[in-house]
């Protein structure tokens, strides 16, 4: 069984036992957090959403709040004598899926 959940302004496949990377989300490791934008549900009974499925959630477990890799953003302007360094590491939320509940 496997959903597709929209977070961050992303939508994501997700299925049971799945370690997924994610914006941000405002809790603590080792919380429990619940997604109630389930746009599809597949597996045995398929539900497609209009555009979210009505009473089902995604159940998950916080496991990791991170930052990326730094990268490095870079702005040049050809003649004029303008560059511009800056580094960015965008933070994410790591999360294991435990139960679908369709």
């Amino acid at each position: 069984m496997y959903a597709i959940i929209e977070t961050g302004g992303k939508q994501v496949k997700v299925e049971e036992g799945q370690a997924i990377y994610i914006e941000k989300l405002d809790a603590a490791e080792g919380d429990s957090v619940t997604f109630d934008q389930v746009l599809f549900v597949g597996g045995d009974n398929v539900k497609v959403g209009s555009p979210i499925v009505e009473g089902a959630t995604v159940t998950g477990k916080v496991e990791k709040q991170g930052r990326q890799k730094k990268i490095t953003v870079f702005k040049f302007k050809a003649k004029k004598n303008y560059r511009r360094k800056q580094g960015h590491r965008q933070p994410y939320t790591k999360v294991v899926i435990e139960k679908i509940n369709a």
